[in-house]
């Protein structure tokens, strides 16, 4: 379960001091926007992929090097459409995420997370004629956080890119979130855990919104695994 806990500006936050309304800096509105994208990524990955289905990394020759952005999106639709009727031939939905990515060094690659189906590995390989196919099987350590940042780079988080785009395939809808209000919150000190479940400590983080003023946290829990 992720939670993310907050006051709203509607009914403030008794007993809670607050800070000087700001406006947020790109910057800040940047790291805002990368983490929700993060965020969904991790949410469609448990929610549609599983353990064993394909993350793959599509390189380019040098002399099949797109010439920017917009070449390598075509590309990569002519690619994808190949790959979507095999699917259809077989009579499974086809799922995909991916992050096309350019080097420093102008390296041009594309990780492409698809869910399995027989023979998948080699149908990569038959449709992508412009490099090289790496390929390994999806695992869940780390509950798909490492996987999703990694999935989602920009040049503002890995300096190595000087261009990067992500997007994912439309038929993965993410739930509506359950929400809860309290009108008086006297426990902001502790995380609650239900019984059952164990806080991931290296997800806890707690800060003050710099719109609002006011604290935030927002953590993970985990189910405990019954031998």
């Amino acid at each position: 379960m992720d939670i993310e806990e907050y006051h709203t500006a509607r009914y403030g936050a008794p007993g809670q001091g607050r800070t000087v309304r700001k406006k947020p800096t790109p910057e800040q509105m940047a790291a805002v926007n990368q983490y929700n994208r993060v965020r969904k990524c991790r949410w469609r990955i448990r929610l549609y992929f599983d353990v064993n289905d394909c993350f793959v990394c599509l390189t380019y020759r040098r002399e099949e090097r797109p010439e920017g952005m917009k070449e390598a999106k075509e590309e990569f639709r002519k690619f994808i459409r190949k790959l979507r009727r095999t699917y259809k031939r077989v009579g499974k939905e086809f799922r995909w995420m991916r992050n096309i990515e350019c080097g420093k060094r102008n390296a041009w690659h594309i990780h492409l997370l698809v869910n399995r189906i027989p023979d998948i590995d080699i149908l990569i390989r038959e449709y992508w004629q412009k490099g090289t196919v790496r390929m390994q099987r999806l695992y869940s350590d780390g509950d798909f956080r490492k996987l999703a940042a990694y999935i989602t780079k920009t040049p503002e988080t890995d300096s190595r890119l000087q261009e990067a785009d992500y997007s994912a395939s439309r038929n993965m809808p993410l739930p509506d979130p359950e929400e809860k209000i309290y009108h008086k919150w006297k426990t902001w000190g502790k995380v609650r855990i239900p019984a059952g479940w164990y806080l991931d400590k290296e997800t806890l983080v707690e800060g003050t919104n710099p719109i609002t003023g006011y604290r935030y946290r927002r953590y993970t829990l985990l189910k405990v695994r019954r031998e």
